[in-house]
């Protein structure tokens, strides 16, 4: 299993379930090489969205070409309340609040720009050989990478109830698994097992060969 990839689900602030999974994948990958790729969502909800930040992007910058950083509906959220203020109170009451409380600012404009320059450089895709990564999905009935951001970052139905083949294997995360344990299908794979809720935040390991996944690496609710 030279080679391998882990997609990381849903964050939602949760640094100390990051942590905890990160060191299970090095220990996992035994010195194999491997790449990181991140399916968004950091923020919101959870109690420690700047910390989370800050050691996603640790990681990044020691092996950039190694590391994917995709971005999910709450960075975007965020992007547009950033510049709309109309939005700001609907981001605040779904979670921002607890992610303005980690930088300890009182409203977006005091949010460090180096934190806010990185999510809005992050990219909404990212395909390999084998699977397309996504933070929320695509439409079905198109083969290939959906055009359109607005289903990457936020689609749930139709693409959850129907079982399309978009000529990949999709990796997503974006609508939680509140059992705690991903949820596989033929043609995608879900990656977000709510770890606020459940203290597991998941990673699918995948190979050159398989497009599914060839196992689950969780963190340890603690």
């Amino acid at each position: 299993m030279d080679g391998l990839t882990y997609a990381i689900g849903d964050i939602h602030g949760c640094a100390n379930a990051l942590e905890d999974l990160l060191d299970r994948i090095e220990a996992h990958r035994a010195g194999r090489s491997r790449q990181l790729v991140f399916l968004g969502d950091y923020i919101d909800k959870g109690p420690e969205s700047a910390r989370a930040v800050a050691i996603v992007r640790r990681v990044q910058e020691r092996a950039p070409d190694t590391v994917v950083c995709l971005m999910g509906n709450r960075e975007a959220a965020l992007l547009r309340a950033a510049h709309d203020s109309r939005r700001e109170a609907a981001w605040l009451a779904t979670g921002g609040d607890r992610t303005l409380s980690s930088y300890g600012v009182a409203g977006i404009a005091d949010l460090p720009t180096d934190a806010l320059s990185w999510i809005a450089g992050l990219k909404t895709v990212h395909e390999d050989a084998l699977r397309y990564y996504v933070h929320a999905g695509f439409r079905p009935g198109r083969r290939g990478i959906d055009p359109s951001v607005q289903a990457r970052l936020w689609i749930r139905e139709p693409f959850l109830s129907v079982d399309y083949d978009f000529g990949k294997h999709v990796v997503h995360g974006h609508t939680p698994c509140y059992a705690g344990h991903p949820d596989r299908h033929p043609y995608r794979t879900n990656l977000d097992t709510a770890p606020l809720r459940t203290g597991r935040l998941t990673a699918a390991v995948f190979t050159r060969t398989d497009p599914a996944p060839v196992a689950f690496l969780q963190s340890q609710p603690g």
